[in-house]
């Protein structure tokens, strides 16, 4: 993982799991990762805000952990 604070201009699509209520929300922008293989990820409340970077390798590893639920729930 690594903060990028200058991303080039991204398409930013909200996490599906993301609530309404202003909490937890989560945005990240796949378009560019089959040619960087980087998923950037931010906070959808801070959009300018810093943006994480993980490998894309990393970020599927951690999508299929939560849907199998390793992590529990909050």
């Amino acid at each position: 993982m690594s903060t990028n604070a200058s991303l080039p201009r991204v398409a930013w699509i909200k996490s599906s799991y993301s609530n309404g209520g202003g909490g937890n929300c989560i945005e990240w922008a796949p378009a560019d990762t089959p040619l960087t293989g980087i998923v950037p990820v931010r906070d959808s409340k801070d959009p300018s805000g810093p943006t994480l970077a993980f490998p894309a390798t990393s970020f599927a590893a951690f999508v299929s952990a939560v849907k199998a639920g390793e992590f529990g729930t909050l």
